[in-house]
């Protein structure tokens, strides 16, 4: 529901309703939304319920510097400990979520696009480095998957995963921080736009 945006950054979780549509008690609704404020997803209020996480302007633009400083000394650091099999397995990753993007299969590819920047973090083989990016990350993942892009910021987004690819397989570490800051700056614009968006609309509620 969160990944279709039938539910964005904001709306209020009614458990009723969902324990209706999804046949379960609230027992197992609530420990799932515990396990979605973990990751970032949800807010739970106390004595007030659950609510799609939302994140001000201000609180974006300084977490975005910090995950973008991130995902490129990760890809620095991969660059240099990823395993030639892993490297492959990232690539067919890539190369599904290009299918994807050409059958505008938004889902599918914002959820596939997201597993292969674990794959780029976690890559360099750093563990405090991965729980620093996650918790980071978390804050902004439902912005991100409710942010819409414009075809040419999609052309974009796929033709610098493309050169973080060819950076990854040259081993480039240099060239593919580079890159992978770009890439969340671009990344940055869109979300910003989403949260004015978002904004505006709570003003007008």
């Amino acid at each position: 529901m969160i990944l279709s945006s039938e539910l964005i950054p904001g709306d209020k979780v009614f458990e009723p309703e969902l324990c209706e549509r999804f046949q379960v008690s609230r027992t197992p609704l609530r420990e799932a939304l515990k396990v979605l404020a973990a990751e970032g997803l949800v807010q739970l209020l106390p004595n007030r319920g659950a609510r799609i996480a939302l994140i001000t302007r201000e609180e974006a633009m300084q977490i975005f510097p910090i995950i973008g400083g991130l995902e490129a000394l990760a890809g620095e650091l991969a660059c240099q400990a990823l395993e030639d099999r892993e490297i492959a397995r990232i690539q067919e990753l890539h190369d599904v979520m290009v299918s994807h993007y050409h059958r505008q299969e938004d889902e599918a590819y914002i959820t596939l696009n997201r597993t292969i920047h674990e794959f780029f973090i976690d890559g360099a083989r750093n563990p405090r480095l991965s729980d620093v990016y996650r918790r980071e990350h978390g804050r902004l993942s439902t912005l991100r998957y409710f942010a819409p892009k414009s075809p040419s910021q999609w052309d974009e987004a796929v033709e610098e995963h493309a050169q973080m690819m060819s950076a990854l397989h040259r081993r480039d570490g240099q060239r593919f921080a580079r890159i992978a800051r770009d890439h969340m700056r671009h990344k940055a614009d869109v979300v910003l736009q989403t949260i004015d968006a978002l904004q505006s609309r709570s003003r007008a509620a």
